[in-house]
């Protein structure tokens, strides 16, 4: 194999797994050591820099950062189900503990530059849009239908998980950048929008309509079935109060999950969520699932749903097909009825939460925007640019529901096009990540971080009473972690992003590092093809997903070879390096944001370099 290169961002980016995981790749252990170190402020601005709304997130985030995340994969000798750092509730905590002073933190936007922008819905990733050029001096226009900005953050996602001043207050920090805020305003027509003398769109209203099941029945029991995420925008605006007392929810996703403890909450006595697929397979996150259960909501599996059963059209029940899962010779899964006789299950309303579909009535098809056979515009996945170069998209408009990280990451490279674009250059060219990387020694055996492995398994985050929880709609459930809790938290971290550097020029093979090494990560052995090194290593490399570090060749001709995969980044290698072959350094990445650094005629000079 040849070298690592380390100057490649790429490399120890994905060694820091829960930033390579993360759509908006938030620096995770950077700002977990600031709230180790009681520096919330700081901590609550590395997020916002990166995925725009912490106080959002750290209560609702899908955590793609947390499967990833190294401590599920080193600790699994010491529990019986080894769990990731609360990664996620770690961010709450910087937004909670967070000091008045936040707001003057907020970087106050540059001068006008006479460049207007348009944004479609008053969701994430149209405000990230907002929030990105804004700050660059572009007048930012944002329409929505509703009074208040937010998009699904607001209308789809239920009080008692997101309290509503927590949207006000960081969708306000967006909006006093000089955003305007046209509210009320549904965008009618795309051409008459093109004509408002906007420089570029970028649209990002979301996937606002529900998937319906066309049943037998279905028409004739309509007043007791609705689609779920029109319930709960109704819900959120107070328009719906109160359930009947049996509801059956319709769907396995995260919607399905609001909608079940939501209705719970309404008053109904007993609600139960019928899917089609397993309980492993349901698209739910499994603490959406876990919550729900917790809370005395049965998950009915491989039940698929035939009619719905009606008594002069008063609703009474569902008729239900058992099927259970085959697999191919391939792995694939088909659903094949079971044999067993149909079931029916009594209900008196049903919510219905099966998926969600793009629509785009409001844009001509004579606008110069292409649209595919599905009905979904057709968009450039890296730059975010429709067939008419001055429209973007975003969000769950631009490739179907995901969510809210997933939109602040398109929000983020949907800003760098418009920016290049309306400043000549082309939306296509993406300037690279930098990083920088700085050494963390403070004497021979001293570092400037807690490098100190915890053996705490992750803590639970403390909820309301259920008495009191489930009997409001707004009553938040979770409480967030105290100050004391949350160190101990943070304590769990890895600290991923502090690297192992090797020297090879420096080493002098006396194998100290191989012998310290707790996990036996480190190997010198002669030079091979990726397989076969990974085969003879002290520890086999079994994960291909995360590269080897292969050094270049030492005085013996070996090489030196590290598994980046179970590292603990705990620096006992450089502290028993007799020669500073080792060193410990931090890794920051610099990912391309919207501005001078994203431009070709400016990049050097914000680098420091001539651009004679």
């Amino acid at each position: 194999m040849q070298p690592t290169n380390v100057a490649d961002p790429a490399y120890f980016h994905k060694v820091v797994d829960c930033q390579w995981a993360c759509p908006a790749h938030t620096p995770v252990p950077e700002y977990i050591r600031l709230i180790a170190q009681g520096r919330y402020d700081d901590a609550y601005m590395v997020n916002w820099e990166s995925n725009v709304f912490p106080g959002v997130l750290g209560r609702t985030c899908d955590r793609p950062c947390e499967p990833a995340c190294r401590r599920g994969r080193v600790e699994e000798k010491n529990a019986e189900k080894p769990e990731p750092v609360a990664i996620c509730r770690l961010k709450r905590v910087a937004a909670d503990f967070k000091s008045e002073d936040i707001r003057a933190r907020i970087p106050r936007p540059l001068a006008r530059n006479g460049k207007r922008v348009a944004c479609v819905g008053a969701g994430p990733a149209s405000l990230t849009v907002a929030r990105d050029l804004a700050s660059q001096g572009y007048a930012v226009t944002v329409f929505d239908g509703e009074k208040k900005a937010g998009g699904f953050m607001r209308t789809q996602v239920p009080r008692f998980r997101l309290p509503e001043e927590v949207i006000d207050e960081e969708c306000g920090y967006i909006l006093n950048l000089g955003v305007e805020f046209r509210s009320g305003r549904y965008v009618e027509s795309m051409n008459a929008l093109l004509k408002e003398d906007f420089d570029a769109v970028f649209v990002g209203c979301g996937a606002p309509r529900g998937r319906n099941l066309e049943l037998p029945g279905r028409d004739e029991a309509a007043a007791d079935i609705h689609i779920g995420i029109d319930w709960l925008a109704s819900v959120s605006f107070g328009h719906v109060t109160s359930v009947k007392k049996r509801v059956i929810v319709l769907g396995g996703g995260n919607t399905a999950m609001d909608c079940c403890r939501s209705a719970r909450r309404l008053g109904a006595d007993s609600v139960k969520v019928v899917v089609r697929s397993g309980f492993d397979e349901m698209k739910a996150s499994p603490w959406e699932k876990e919550d729900a259960m917790h809370e005395g909501i049965p998950i009915i599996n491989f039940h698929v749903p035939k009619a719905f059963v009606h008594d002069a059209g008063r609703l009474v029940g569902m008729r239900f097909e058992i099927v259970h899962a085959v697999y191919d010779d391939k792995g694939r899964r088909s659903l094949k009825p079971s044999g067993e006789p149909e079931v029916e299950i009594a209900c008196d309303e049903v919510l219905i939460a099966v998926g969600q579909e793009n629509s785009f009535p409001w844009i001509e098809r004579d606008s110069g925007i292409n649209f595919d056979e599905w009905g979904m515009p057709t968009i450039d996945a890296q730059t975010f640019q429709s067939s008419l170069p001055t429209v973007f998209f975003g969000g769950d408009a631009a490739f179907g529901p995901k969510n809210i990280i997933t939109a602040v990451a398109h929000g983020h490279e949907a800003a760098v096009s418009i920016d290049r674009l309306l400043h000549g250059e082309s939306a296509t060219r993406r300037p690279p990540p930098h990083l920088n990387l700085m050494s963390q020694k403070m004497g021979i055996h001293e570092w400037s971080y807690d490098n100190a492995i915890s053996n705490e398994l992750r803590f639970k985050v403390p909820w309301a009473k259920a008495e009191k929880a489930l009997a409001s709609i707004k009553v938040e459930v979770e409480l967030g972690f105290d100050l004391a809790t949350a160190f101990k938290e943070a304590e769990r971290c890895l600290n991923c992003d502090v690297q192992t550097v090797f020297t090879d020029k420096l080493c002098i093979e006396c194998d100290a590092c191989v012998d310290i090494c707790p996990m036996d990560c480190i190997s010198f052995t002669g030079n091979g093809d990726e397989a076969d090194l990974r085969g003879r290593l002290n520890a086999p490399a079994l994960h291909a997903d995360q590269a080897l570090y292969v050094s270049g060749a030492l005085k013996t001709q070996r090489v030196m070879v590290k598994d980046e995969d179970v590292c603990l980044h705990c620096g006992l290698c450089a502290e028993r390096c007799p020669t500073g072959a080792w060193d410990m350094q931090k890794f920051l990445l610099l990912t391309t944001k919207a501005g001078d650094a994203c431009r070709d005629t400016t990049m050097g000079a914000v680098r420091g370099e001539s651009i004679a």
